[in-house]
């Protein structure tokens, strides 16, 4: 029988890997990275090749088709023969939202550091952020933008 026990004054602490278990969400964030990517190529096109995942991702098209399976199987894109993906709806609201936080967390770093690129600051953290965090740092941003006259990076 395990006692129970009230919670800690200073809080529960975990490892980083602590808190992603207790997460259990349904996309990893290797996962979004792919399907951030997949939503940001489907822009221009109806379709995206694994090809392209895999050179803009810089990874091997092993991995691209590995992670293709892996969102297919949860419903976030079709995948077709010679590496054709396309996003379903669930795969188009999801990747939406990734688009806007990556926008939002980047946006937010440049005003915050006086600069025009913070991409790889951006892409280490935006895979920790919840999404009242994410609006947050929207509303922030956009204060923090007007205040210092700046218009936003081009994303």
């Amino acid at each position: 029988m395990t006692e129970n026990k009230p919670p800690r004054p200073d809080g529960d602490f975990y490892t980083l890997t602590g808190y992603q278990q207790r997460e259990q969400a349904e996309l990893t964030p290797a996962m979004e990275d792919y399907l951030e990517m997949i939503c940001r190529l489907a822009m221009g096109e109806p379709v995206v090749r694994r090809s392209e995942i895999a050179g803009r991702l810089h990874v091997s098209a092993a991995s691209a088709s590995k992670m293709t399976r892996q969102l297919k199987d949860e419903g976030y894109v079709n995948a077709a023969k010679y590496g054709y993906i396309s996003l379903t709806p669930k795969g188009r609201r999801a990747g939406a939202y990734l688009l806007f936080r990556h926008k939002v967390l980047h946006r937010f770093l440049c005003a915050l550091n006086g600069s025009e690129n913070e991409l790889e600051q951006a892409e280490k953290l935006e895979h920790f952020l919840n999404r009242d965090t994410v609006l947050n740092l929207w509303r922030l941003t956009k204060e923090l933008e007007a205040a210092l006259d700046k218009k936003p990076p081009n994303d």
